[in-house]
């Protein structure tokens, strides 16, 4: 059982955000995210059915997720959504609550899509969009009301630095709001090391990890809300997808990248339905 995931590697946070960057700023990756997941968010679905469109489970865990911090979220609000990729969850938080949104995310590539699908919408004006890191936010102390991340952790090297920066731009009584894929407490990392290596991730996180450090940050009134069946049926779903529609992504997506998929996703899927993974949705107070 791995306790402390951030002591395996010896990769710096450098490098691996230049390996975050350099996998997301690729074309077959942000087609392959636009086309099969939607275009519009980048993280685990919340299902209402096993066959419903990825895009509408995933839309719903920005929903229910924002939910959880909806009573500090309104036109006074300020948020910080950390690898905000294209923008989905700053727009549905930005349409929803009138709120200010700074999102931040390593890929330019990301970064000017978000802006292009602010401009379509008419939400520039509520919404900022950076590039940066997790590990170095250029943001004072005390300035979020929230701050928020979906799926985006596990890609951290310094998951515990990354915490301890999102808690100092937190106001206090203001609401961190996180989800994240990771090992099952019981699951040794070489299980499912296959599945993350393409992702350039060398070990995940414990839910045990992430309450610890939030405790020791202290935050109060933490909870991890554990949705690991909604992380089976999301893979399930990608899976299947990716096997029906393959003739049609080799038209938009190299055909070595389509092969890659094919060959991957069954392994996500087989991890999850063995339980050897976790996903939910954290939230705590400063």
């Amino acid at each position: 059982m791995i306790n402390n995931p951030e002591k395996v590697t010896a990769r710096t946070p450098h490098h691996h955000d230049d390996a975050t960057r350099s996998y997301y700023d690729t074309g077959d990756v942000d087609t392959f995210y636009d086309t099969v997941w939607g275009g519009e968010d980048i993280h685990v679905g919340i299902y209402a059915e096993d066959d419903e469109p990825i895009a509408a489970a995933s839309h719903r865990t920005v929903e229910h997720a924002a939910d959880k911090a909806a009573d500090l979220l309104g036109p006074h609000a300020t948020v910080l959504d950390l690898g905000s990729g294209y923008g989905g969850s700053s727009r549905a938080l930005a349409e929803r609550f009138g709120c200010r949104v700074t999102a931040l995310d390593l890929s330019e590539r990301h970064n000017q899509r978000h802006r292009a699908a602010n401009a379509r919408r008419g939400l520039d004006g509520l919404i900022e969009v950076t590039a940066g890191s997790l590990n170095d936010l250029p943001y004072e102390d005390d300035r979020f009301d929230v701050v928020w991340s979906l799926e985006v952790l596990c890609h951290v090297v310094d998951r515990e630095g990354a915490l301890r920066e999102a808690v100092r731009v937190l106001k206090p009584g203001g609401a961190l709001v996180f989800s994240d894929i990771m090992l099952a407490e019981e699951t040794p990392a070489e299980a499912v090391r296959p599945a993350f290596s393409r992702l350039g991730v060398e070990t995940p996180a414990t839910s045990a990890f992430y309450l610890d450090r939030l405790a020791e940050l202290g935050l109060k009134d933490i909870d991890f809300e554990d949705r690991t069946p909604d992380l089976a049926t999301h893979y399930a779903r990608l899976d299947e997808e990716i096997h029906r529609r393959a003739p049609e992504l080799r038209d938009v997506i190299s055909p070595a990248y389509v092969d890659e998929l094919l060959a991957n996703l069954p392994v996500w899927t087989d991890i999850t339905r063995r339980n050897l993974l976790r996903w939910g949705i954290f939230h705590a107070r400063r």
